[in-house]
């Protein structure tokens, strides 16, 4: 079956259907991207055009598929210990001057594929005081899984420091050769959600000392980020941090947080 090729209206209606549903404004930069991500779900199906795929997928009577689809058009690279000036923030600013004795909770608000999750965890592992959980979410449940399991390829590896690559890292064996697990110790200390961040959250997460909501916020337009950052609030306790990616901003979003530094914000009230 030769590959379809897309048409203008056609990744028009993607571009709806995705901003509709996860808040992401897909450029017209990207539509080589989703062609490509989306091209096996027509072979799969045997389509011959975006079209009958898109009717598929927005008709409502097929969720599995429309989740495939956020799936494949959210997925996002990461990898441990990126942009270490946040993790040394968490350790030398609010780790090292804590004096609260109740449990420390970090919410990764656009987990992915777990790296960041399980950077916190080697961190408040070595450094926290209390007791300590991190959450993780996402919209993807396919990059939820994969964090799930803790299982990476040993090329991931870079980034995490060599004691705490040997401390919280099993290195795998035999059939599991040229892969990493992170340790069952750390894994029971972290929990994995799927949540949609532009949707209200009714699901009992609590409240959190500190959120990640790092490299996301650049595929939002300002309606949605404000959608976000209103959503995410709540669940921060007054005098938390928020804490952005290095190609992300907070301007023109009024939202009771005050800037610290460059990327990290504090919860006012």
């Amino acid at each position: 079956m030769t590959e379809s090729a897309i048409t203008d209206q056609e990744f028009a209606l993607f571009q709806r259907l995705i901003y509709k549903i996860a808040g992401i404004s897909l450029s017209d930069a990207k539509k080589v991207l989703l062609v490509g991500r989306l091209q096996k779900r027509l072979r799969h199906y045997q389509m011959d055009t975006f079209t009958q795929y898109y009717r598929m997928i927005s008709s409502g009577n097929d969720p599995d598929e429309l989740q495939t689809m956020v799936d494949l058009l959210t997925t996002n690279e990461t990898y441990f210990f990126r942009e270490p000036q946040h993790f040394a923030f968490l350790r030398d600013e609010i780790l090292a001057k804590r004096r609260n004795p109740s449990k420390f909770r970090v919410w990764s608000a656009a987990s992915s594929t777990g790296e960041e999750v399980y950077t916190l965890a080697m961190l408040l592992a070595d450094h926290s005081e209390t007791a300590w959980e991190v959450l993780g979410s996402d919209i993807s449940t396919q990059v939820l899984a994969k964090a799930q399991r803790g299982h990476y390829p040993l090329s991931r590896n870079e980034g995490i420091p060599p004691d705490m690559l040997t401390r919280y890292c099993l290195k795998g064996v035999r059939s599991q050769a040229g892969t990493f697990l992170i340790s069952p110790a750390l894994r029971k200390q972290v929990s994995f959600h799927h949540l949609n961040l532009t949707l209200p959250i009714t699901e009992d997460i609590g409240k959190f000392e500190i959120i990640f909501l790092r490299n996301v916020m650049i595929y939002f337009d300002i309606d949605t980020k404000r959608k976000v950052i209103g959503n995410l609030l709540p669940h921060l306790l007054p005098g938390g941090h928020l804490i952005i990616g290095h190609s992300e901003t907070l301007n023109g979003i009024e939202s009771g947080l005050s800037q610290i530094r460059p990327t990290i914000y504090r919860k006012t009230a």
